[in-house]
């Protein structure tokens, strides 16, 4: 049986590293988590915040996800919107999920995120 989500893999182009670790850590404040040797020659960083995990692979053939996006639970979410806005990322409001503040913005590749809170 299920018991819950380890992490969501999003793509990324070949040495994006550094833009995905200013993004990723910078922006929304998580943590680089250290790949195992063996997938660390693949190329990608993993990063944590609590229990929330975003793994990026590199993918050679790399398109950015503009519709498939994770969910990601935020307390804040004005706050959080003003801190990524203040550091130039794009923050669009979407408020069509009844019961949820919510906007969405994309990572320095292109990726789509989805930012919520319960109302």
């Amino acid at each position: 049986m299920l018991a819950a989500v380890d992490h969501v893999q999003l793509a990324a182009p070949p040495g994006s590293e550094d833009m995905l670790r200013t993004y990723y850590a910078g922006v929304l404040g998580m943590t680089e988590v250290p790949k195992p040797p063996v997938l660390a020659a693949r190329g990608g960083c993993w990063f944590a915040y609590g229990p929330v995990q975003l793994h990026l692979g590199v993918e050679e053939d790399f398109r950015p996800a503009a519709k498939a996006h994770p969910g990601l639970l935020v307390t804040g979410i004005e706050t959080f919107a003003r801190r990524l806005a203040e550091r130039g990322a794009k923050v669009v409001w979407d408020e069509n999920l009844p019961g949820h503040k919510r906007f969405y913005s994309e990572d320095p590749v292109g990726n789509r995120l989805e930012f919520l809170e319960p109302v």
